[in-house]
């Protein structure tokens, strides 16, 4: 194996989240590292789930199996990392823009971490839905019809201008 870590990020931009097909789990941020060992016989990849129950992760470890292995690297090491947990504030710009385009309203608004947490303005926010712009015209008109959406981590909106239902990628 003559590989070195920026050929496996980029090998792993191939790899797609199989719930949103357009996006790849590096532009999702759950891939958090890339290691060579020193003898350069293994790579260890380190990933982090979005939801610790995440049934995506089977085919996504698989896949990124796949990838590599078709590629030369032979002794691939997955390691799951639940702390700190996966958060929207990962995603890349690539990535959230990738998400309008296909169709689904991205993050828009930065994650709370819960070490410097102000619990009055926490309970605030959370009972304040987001102004979430429609992904297909634009329209901050937009309503939360249900929290959850085809999957866990998005909740459906429905836009007022175009009338048209859209997920949105909750931020958390």
């Amino acid at each position: 194996m003559s590989v070195d870590t920026h050929q496996v990020w980029a090998l792993l931009q191939h790899v797609k989240d199989p719930e949103i097909p357009v996006i790849s789990i590096v532009d999702l941020g759950i891939v958090r590292d890339v290691v060579l060992t020193e003898d350069n016989h293994a790579c260890v990849i380190t990933i982090t789930p979005t939801y610790s129950g995440c049934p995506a992760m089977i085919t996504i470890a698989d896949g990124i199996e796949h990838v590599l292995k078709a590629n030369g690297i032979r002794d691939v090491r997955l390691e799951t990392q639940l702390s700190p947990a996966w958060t929207t504030d990962w995603m890349s710009d690539a990535g959230k823009k990738k998400l309008k385009e296909y169709g689904i309203a991205p993050p828009v608004q930065q994650s709370v971490t819960y070490q410097t947490i102000d619990i009055s303005r926490l309970l605030t926010q959370r009972q304040m839905e987001p102004v979430v712009p429609c992904p297909k015209c634009g329209s901050l008109h937009t309503d939360a019809a249900s929290r959850f959406g085809s999957t866990s981590c998005k909740a459906l909106y429905v836009c007022r201008d175009c009338h048209e239902p859209f997920d949105y990628f909750k931020s958390h």
